[in-house]
Formats: structure tokens, sequence, C-alpha cells
């Protein structure tokens, strides 16, 4: 553009005018080569921040950002492929028994995840506890994986959306993270890069998620589908609670652990059917069931079988990590030196199990980040939560914690029963 103004363009959104597609083009493909600066990039976030975008400037953004760099294609697969994005949440690890269960049912799913972020947990993370295991996959290994084993977990790559890298990092140390129109672009111009031709979003809601309340989530459920559906994908969304933690652990090797008893057939009852709930949409989406009942029925048959858990072990294994890790993760996974029960103060039935204190405990135990450069303890965490509901009487434990020391443990204990509320 040869009129193209840095200036104007942050006025016009700073004024609450729309960007026309030309503007975005541009000024992504300026930001992405480094000719326009991040305090120029700054202002106009946040211009977006408190002007917000409509449906075509999020979808004109999105696709910006996504021609930024490399998109994949699987073209010549043989079958469909379907991806689910989870927008994060205190032991949320549905992705790493979803893929290879879906997987196993006839759809292929190349999945591009990420890391842990401030007290929520990274897929990427998780997977790492597992001796061994690459996330680093080159492209072409990367399709070679999913071609064979019919799923491959892996990290953004430096030439998958490299704008919202950039972007990304700016927002997080401006205050605009929460804006649905940067978030929307964010997460889709990476999902739409990876190529899958069916999108399942898992959009967490409450005390433990970015998105604290129902209306919130759900307007991020419509933008992430109405783009996502603009740029000609096949998607559906559902808004889930995060008030509680997912399943009874949280920490890496502990939430492994736990997707290996998903995938057995047995886990926590809510995990399990949070995987199920997000596996329908995926199969009849991607033509491998007729409805959901149909795609329902063939997760539970293959859950059954055993077959899932071999898709995982196979993808394990071809990603350089131990297999192992499916039939004894006891003895693969790394544990922590010390264990330590929290007992209930009195009898009661569990009316708080509060997500963000968990997940803040779990964090000081090691298993997160303070800063970008922190390395993670893949052994920590919690386990046997007690969930909402439950009952306890006076003396049984609330939660486990392991820890890197019994010291450390008892320091956290009381943090830890704060985070729950007996009535």
């Amino acid at each position: 553009m040869t009129d193209f103004v840095p200036q104007w363009i942050i006025e016009k959104k700073r004024d609450g005018h729309a960007l026309s597609e030309a503007e975005i083009r541009e000024w992504i493909a300026r930001y992405a080569d480094g000719r326009l600066p991040d305090y120029q990039m700054a202002a106009l976030a946040m211009a977006i921040y408190w002007r917000g975008m409509s449906a075509d400037e999020t979808l004109a953004l999105t696709d910006a950002m996504m021609r930024s760099g490399d998109s994949l294609s699987w073209r010549g697969l043989g079958r469909a492929t379907a991806d689910k994005h989870s927008t994060g949440g205190i032991g949320d690890k549905l992705s790493i028994p979803l893929a290879p269960l879906v997987a196993s049912c006839g759809v292929s799913v190349p999945m591009i995840s990420g890391r842990g972020l401030g007290i929520t947990g990274g897929t990427l993370d998780k997977l790492e506890s597992i001796p061994g295991y690459d996330t680093h996959l080159a492209s072409d290994r990367f399709r070679e994986v999913v071609a064979t084993v019919g799923c491959s977990i892996i990290g953004q790559t430096d030439r998958l959306a490299p704008a919202d890298r950039k972007l990304y990092a700016l927002r997080d140390v401006t205050g605009t993270v929460p804006s649905i129109p940067l978030i929307t672009a964010s997460i889709l111009s990476k999902k739409l890069a990876e190529g899958a031709d069916v999108l399942v979003f898992d959009v967490k809601c409450g005390a433990g998620a970015f998105m604290k309340t129902r209306e919130n989530a759900h307007a991020l459920a419509d933008s992430l589908l109405a783009v996502a559906r603009g740029a000609g994908r096949k998607a559906e969304a559902l808004v889930t609670g995060m008030d509680e933690p997912v399943g009874r652990a949280a920490g890496n090797a502990l939430e492994i652990a736990e997707s290996v008893d998903i995938l057995r057939g047995g886990g926590p009852a809510d995990a399990r059917e949070l995987v199920l709930r997000l596996g329908v949409p995926m199969l009849v989406l991607g033509g491998a069931a007729p409805d959901a009942a149909a795609a329902r029925a063939a997760m539970e048959e293959k859950l059954a079988s055993g077959a899932a858990l071999e898709t995982f072990a196979r993808m394990v294994e071809a990603q350089g990590g131990d297999p192992r890790v499916a039939d004894a993760p006891e003895k693969v996974l790394p544990q922590a030196p010390a264990v330590l029960d929290v007992p209930a103060p009195r009898a009661g039935t569990v009316s708080r199990a509060d997500a963000d204190g968990i997940g803040r405990v779990v964090l000081l135990l090691g298993g997160g980040r303070r800063a970008v450069t922190d390395s993670i303890d893949f052994s920590v965490g919690v386990s046997h939560l007690r969930k909402v509901g439950e009952t306890v009487a006076a003396g049984e434990p609330l939660v486990r914690l392991h820890a890197r020391s019994g010291a450390e443990a008892e320091a956290l204990a009381p943090q830890a029963l704060a985070a729950f509320t007996l009535d």
C-alpha cells in the first residue's frame, strides 16, 4: 500500500472504526518482517483491546497472521484430519488421551500444542515428562508420524504463524491478553496453518480459566467458530467448567498417568466424559461416524479393546519416548521424593475445590514456571483430589501433595487445604 501510514491505522481503530482487509494484511506483513516497531504494534493492540473488531476484521487478522509463515497440507493422507484446542485449565490433560482415541477411530489428529502459561498446565510439558519424548519434530517427521500412527502432538515450529509468536509476547507485557479478537487470531492463526479439516474448541470457564464468566466464554466460543468456519473449516465448540480441576491430578507426570488410566477405559469420570464429548464432533465432522451416538460407541469400543492405548504407545515410541509408559507409567515416569496427604479438618461434603488455588499450589511445588526461563520438575503436583459433592470424614485426605521434600510439602499443606470448602 503506497498510502500506508501506521499512526493513521492506530487512530482509525482508536476512534472505533473498522480496518479494511488490505490495511490489516499490510500491517501484519510489516510487523512480521520487522518494518513495524513493537511500540506501534502495542498501540494498535491496545486500541483493539478497547474497541474490539468485527467478525470480518478478526478473520482478516487471523488469515494475515497465518500467512506470515508456513502452512501444512494433509492432502493424500487418505482420511480426514481433526484437532482440538483448549483455552487452558488446571488438570486439563484431555488432549493426551483424546488424540490417540480419535485416531484409533479413523480420523487423523495432527496436534500442535503449547506449554504451561501462568498456573495453567501445558500439554507439551506433560508429554515431556515421558523420558525421551520429542515435541520438536520437523514438519516432514510430523507428517510421517501422523501418516503411520494416526496422531502426533508437537510444539509450534519457528515457521508456523511467526507473527503470532511476536504479537503474543508483546500482548503478555502490555496488558492486552484478554482481548477476544486477539485471542481468536492467536489460536486460529496456528490452527489454520496446521491444516486440519475439523477444529473443535474447548473453551474453559470459571475460577481456573482465562474466561471467568459464561458471557465471556460464550463470546470467545462464538468468535472462534465464526472465524474457523469463515476460513472454510468445519468447527464446533464446547464451553466447559473450570471452577474445579479436571480429573483428580494436576502436575505433569501425574497427568500422564491419569491419561493412561483414561485410555485403559478408567480414570476420573469427569475427565473421561469430557474426552468422549470432545471426540464426538471430531469424528462426526470428520466423517468417521454418522451421528453422536455412533461416535461415542466407537470410542468406548476402542477404549475397551485397548486399541486407543496401543495408538498412544505407538505415538510415544515414534516420537522417541518410552512406550512402556502405556503399560507401567509408575515405572517410567519420574516420581516425587516426598508425598503428603492433606487431611480434612472435619467431616463434611466438598462444596468447593478451587481450581485457581490448586493451580497455585502446583506451581509453587515446582510443576509450573514463575518465569519463562524456569525449568519444570515433572514429578511434582497433586493427586487424589476430592471432587465437589463428595463426602469426607474428619482426617480423610482431601488431596495428596507430591513434592521435592517433606518440608516443602508441609509448608504448602495449609495453602492446599484453603482451596477446599466443606459444608
